[in-house]
């Protein structure tokens, strides 16, 4: 087994839509980045590779590139996880916590799992979600951007 642990960050904007795990949220900004800008995907994404020993998202899909300018995440982690099977690894679990004070995420795990269990190829029961505020404190309580934390344990097949 290999564990990987992934982080991101990306600011909030008028202007965006907002994606998370997957799921567009309806709320008055959105999260900036060259692809669609899923910071809990980008999170996973790193988890991921990071267990496998493959760099990060940043190397696999530079925002340099404009192939991945607007690219749904879903289709890096899906990509992502052709990697991983490639090297002979499946996925044991992931878990991902989000940190943002809004808009509200815990309505939207359920959606959330079973997108990104779509995405990956799993069961929804493998995909871990949780939400956090930061108690108003930092660039998230400020509600300038939202983080994402992501770890990833991967099985050899």
């Amino acid at each position: 087994m290999r564990i990987g642990m992934g982080f991101d960050v990306h600011r909030l904007v008028e202007g965006r839509e907002m994606w998370l795990c997957g799921v567009k949220l309806e709320h008055e900004k959105g999260l900036l980045g060259h692809s669609d800008a899923d910071v809990a995907i980008h999170a996973l994404c790193d988890a991921l590779l990071g267990a496998a020993c493959l760099r990060d998202i940043g190397y696999h899909f530079p925002d340099t590139d404009e192939r991945y300018k607007g690219i749904d995440s879903c289709k890096l982690l899906e990509q992502v996880m052709v990697l991983l099977r490639d090297r002979g690894y499946e996925l044991g679990n992931c878990d991902i916590t989000i940190c943002a004070e809004r808009p509200k995420i815990n309505p939207h795990i359920p959606a959330m799992q079973r997108r990104l269990a779509q995405c990956m190829g799993c069961d929804e029961n493998q995909v871990s979600i949780k939400a956090t505020t930061t108690e108003k404190l930092g660039f998230t309580g400020r509600e300038e951007g939202i983080a994402a934390y992501a770890v990833a344990l991967l099985q050899e097949q």
